[in-house]
């Protein structure tokens, strides 16, 4: 059974359902102790009721979801797991572990590697509720072998849940330092959605999405000919693939040799010389390389060419589809929000976050979104760290995005919990936040540079082989899309950045036990601030000037200051309305900091209006209008010539509908304790499921503008929640939770409910 579980090609099949039910029955009948013996073990309490215990899921081991599939390099590695329990506020309070050398003593309960034990009688009810990143702690663990491991739960309030279903993981060469490992990549077959024969020996084929790949054909040629595969993204007329799209967006013709008789032929992609250089991540040697395309003609076949015959083999990193969902009364936002979803996956073709097929880079601003979406549309962590950590190390020229390296490393943390990455790249975080660029006020500036702040960055040897001239601020991408930014020495912009750096650097320090360091942070981010106010705000209009010295208020002046809280309170208004007045005047990836400032401002109307736009600069007008499936790398042709059609950085949706539209937020590190504040502005309802470490978070509304809102939610064991109410115009600070009136804390515009214990609850507020 636990065989037929670990084969991904039967993952749907018969054997892997009646895994799925004979498993959790099998391990309940075998191997719960009897009531007498629970009873016996804990005198002082009645024998736990098993009917609300289910067993824990979504194991995981060193952040790998399917350990089974790939390889292990960490001699200690740590294991997570989700608690499933449908009592209401159920936490986990004791666990136990086993890890076996094979499946049969891990289903019989020997754990000859690793066994945690039973929980001691006496203190069985003290809290343990670590349900994540438990390390392990049994004999040396051996290179090149295979192990089993389960885990069963004790959880308030007295339930004891059956073991789980036993996870394999097998190690590589098992290593000193500290590996930070992925999973294998993923090959998916996918079939036709639609194929036209165009001539005697032409057809065309559509795949419905593009997708990284290549072409599998099952032919039956009478002789031995060439034909052609033309594979392309952008169409020139209906039924015939553009051969001339312009920029960076995708076509080839590549001949094809046949054989008489019938054979299989894998379409070998040509190596690309400008995305297989040095800094480009390259594909795995044991795939193949792969091509965006959603569209492929066949010209030159003589004979019935059928659907079935023609397979697109995708290959993306490991994605469950089912993970995360939304839908809601708009229409253009639930397509915006697959195309977007969709995106995640389609572009996590080489196991890194990458710029696209252009030059297959990573950077730090495209990591910082792809980051944020990736972590809302399905449970995994470790592509990002992954791409995080090699950042760190192989950092790009934007000054704004060596800081982005802070940024990310705190996603980490507040998604996982796990603090492993920041207490390993501590000194690095510290010089990626730039104090050392700073000036006596504390702000920051590029004339301030030198060869030992390269260094501490790392930004040295392919870093500057690739970028000559060092560091430089970016604002925006490309420079079109930055609203006639007026660039001084002294920039807003890059400011705003270090601001944000330096807040989170005070929390990285704590978290990690530098308390003194934390506290020179701290201080250190009130000075940039007060400086902040004195040199970036006009005391005339007070919107934030682009630079020292400037006249000048751009768009991404005042989206960046107040996105990372740095408007005074007395401007917050004019600033706001200026913002307004702008519409989306940045680019794709600007509309990230431009959507989280018009949310942290509350004006969730303008933020949806954003979301929703069918204009130009609009991801509506990416599906409707350009057509394509995978975001772009600008809003459209026309103001980036070169772009590609393949780029997640384009994709903010990903993380902005469920993060701030729905409000499903790490409160506290690895989703202990989970904010939910919806912001649903004019939108009549939405519902959204959200994957978490811990389990998935799921957020309904039905609003009734000027009238209330109706909010259900319901949240995994082992967590707790606060929910934001928006509040009504009376300024009422009644809820009604689950039935029973609750006086709540007015808060900025939200009744703050706190509390609120795992599983399902309605919330309801009248105007």
């Amino acid at each position: 059974i636990q065989r037929n579980l670990m084969r991904p090609s039967s993952k749907h099949s018969i054997s892997r359902i009646l895994a799925l039910i004979l498993c959790p029955l099998w391990g309940s009948l075998q191997f719960l102790p009897a009531a007498e013996t629970i009873a016996e073990a804990t005198p002082s309490k009645p024998v736990p009721n098993m009917s609300t215990a289910q067993p824990p899921t979504g194991l995981m081991v060193d952040l790998l979801s399917a350990p089974e599939t790939g390889l292990l390099h960490n001699r200690q590695p740590r294991f997570s797991w989700i608690v499933n329990d449908t009592a209401p506020n159920a936490h986990q309070v004791a666990r136990r572990i086993i890890v076996a050398s094979t499946l049969e003593k891990c289903f019989r309960g020997e754990g000859d590697y690793w066994d945690s034990g039973e929980p001691d009688p006496g203190a069985l009810w003290r809290s343990d509720p670590r349900s994540l990143h438990v390390p392990y702690e049994g004999k040396p663990l051996e290179s090149h072998r295979t192990y089993y491991w389960k885990v069963r739960t004790w959880n308030a309030p007295g339930n004891l849940s059956p073991w789980s279903l036993p996870q394999a993981f097998h190690t590589g060469e098992l290593k000193e330092d500290r590996p930070v490992d992925g999973l294998p990549l993923a090959v998916t077959p996918v079939s036709p959605s639609s194929m036209v024969h165009t001539g005697p020996e032409s057809c065309f084929i559509d795949f419905g999405k593009a997708a990284f790949g290549t072409i599998v054909l099952d032919l039956d040629s009478a002789t031995e000919r060439t034909i052609e595969i033309h594979l392309g993204e952008v169409l020139e007329a209906a039924n015939r693939i553009h051969r001339n799209p312009g920029g960076s967006r995708r076509y080839q013709m590549i001949p094809l040799s046949l054989k008489p008789g019938k054979h299989r032929y894998q379409v070998v992609i040509p190596t690309d010389d400008r995305n297989t250089g040095e800094l480009a991540i390259r594909m795995p040697e044991d795939l193949f390389e792969v091509y965006p395309f959603r569209y492929c003609e066949i010209r030159g076949f003589q004979g019935a060419l059928l659907p079935e015959m023609v397979t697109q083999l995708t290959v993306h990193y490991p994605f469950d589809d089912e993970a995360a969902s939304f839908r809601s009364s708009s229409r253009v936002l639930n397509d915006v929000w697959e195309l977007c979803k969709y995106s995640m996956k389609a572009t996590s073709f080489c196991g890194y976050y990458v710029d696209g097929d252009r030059e297959r880079i990573p950077y730090e601003a495209d990591a910082y979104i792809n980051q944020l979406g990736d972590y809302c549309v399905d449970r995994d962590y470790a592509m990002a760290r992954r791409t995080h950590e090699h950042l760190i190390l192989q950092p790009t020229w934007p000054t704004e995005w060596i800081l982005d390296s802070v940024l990310i490393a705190w996603n980490d943390y507040l998604y996982t919990g796990d603090p492993s990455s920041l207490e390993f790249h501590y000194n690095n975080l510290k010089a990626k936040s730039l104090t050392d660029l700073a000036r006596e006020d504390g702000l920051i500036t590029l004339e301030n540079m030198s060869e030992s702040v390269m260094e501490s960055i790392h930004f040295a040897g392919k870093s500057l082989e690739m970028w000559p001239h060092g560091l430089r601020n970016i604002v925006d991408w490309p420079q079109s899309e930055r609203d006639n930014f007026d660039d001084r020495f002294l920039n807003s912009v890059v400011n705003a950045f270090h601001y944000r750096a330096v807040i989170l650097m005070a929390e990285i320090a704590r978290a990690v036990g530098h308390a003194e360091d934390a506290r020179a942070y701290r201080e250190r981010a009130v000075r940039i601030k007060d400086s902040f106010h004195k040199t970036f705000i006009d005391p005339g209009s007070g919107l934030v000037l682009d630079g020292e010295g400037s006249h000048h208020s751009s768009l991404h002046a005042n989206m960046f200051a107040l996105a990372f809280d740095l408007v005074p309170a007395e401007s917050k208004t004019a600033v706001l309305q200026h913002i307004r007045s702008k519409g989306m005047a940045c680019s794709v990836y600007g509309s990230q900091f431009l959507l989280e400032a018009l949310y942290a401002a509350s004006d969730a109307d303008t933020a949806l209006a954003l979301l929703t736009s069918t204009g130009e600069r609009s991801w509506a007008h990416m599906i409707y209008d350009v057509g394509t499936t995978i975001t772009l790398e600008a809003w459209d042709d026309r103001f980036k010539p070169n772009q590609d059609w393949n780029h997640s950085w384009g994709a903010a949706p990903a993380n902005i509908i469920p993060r701030h539209l729905m409000g499903i937020q790490p409160l506290k590190p690895g989703f202990e304790e989970i904010l939910i504040k919806p912001q649903p502005g004019s939108l009549e309802w939405a519902e959204c499921t959200q994957p978490t470490i811990r389990g998935p978070v799921t957020v309904r509304f039905n609003n009734r503008p000027g009238k209330g809102l109706h909010l259900q939610i319901e949240t995994p064991a082992n967590t707790i929640t606060r929910v934001m109410m928006p509040a009504s115009d009376s300024g009422s600070a009644t809820v009604i939770v689950d039935g029973q009136a609750v006086s709540g804390i007015l808060e900025d515009g939200f009744v703050r409910i706190d509390g609120l214990g795992s599983g399902p609850h309605s919330l309801v507020t009248f105007h």
